[in-house]
């Protein structure tokens, strides 16, 4: 069975970077992995510190979507590091997302995102599906944490 997620309100919501799972990295509170991935973009700390603060992860995905600032240069060749980096911290902070991750044993997960081709699967299923892609690599390596943590 394929595990489909977008909206946060579904069974699988909580995968979505909008659900309200907060985050601690750079030693800095994050409401959402949203909040944290859109402001990664930028090197402009001020503006950074404008997406952290967003009241919502729409808000700090609009944010991160304006070109008014200019993304740092580096910005292709890391994102998907950095998507990772927030995922994984977000299942490794709440015990219950993680519970539910490894659910999914080794189910394929897809972000049915209709307007985005590369994050998810886009309207038509041909896109590229990369957090999907990253959730079933956040899985395998809690997985594979855990394993290693039980007795013999």
């Amino acid at each position: 069975m394929t595990i489909y997620f977008y909206s946060t309100n579904e069974e699988y919501g909580a995968f979505s970077n909008f659900s309200h799972h907060g985050i601690e990295l750079d030693r800095l509170w994050w409401i959402t992995t949203e909040h944290y991935f859109q402001s990664q973009k930028f090197e402009d700390t001020a503006y950074r510190e404008k997406i952290r603060t967003a009241a919502t992860p729409k808000i700090a995905a609009e944010l991160g979507r304006s070109r008014k600032m200019p993304l740092r240069k580096d910005w292709e060749e890391v994102k998907d590091l950095i998507m990772y980096k927030a995922v994984l911290k977000k299942f490794q902070t709440h015990q219950q997302l993680q519970e539910l991750l490894l659910s999914t044993l080794d189910e394929e997960i897809i972000e049915n995102a209709p307007g985005d081709y590369y994050w998810g699967c886009g309207k038509d299923g041909s896109g590229k599906n990369i957090l999907g892609k990253i959730l079933m690599d956040v899985r395998k390596e809690l997985g594979n944490t855990n394993k290693s943590i039980i007795p013999n």
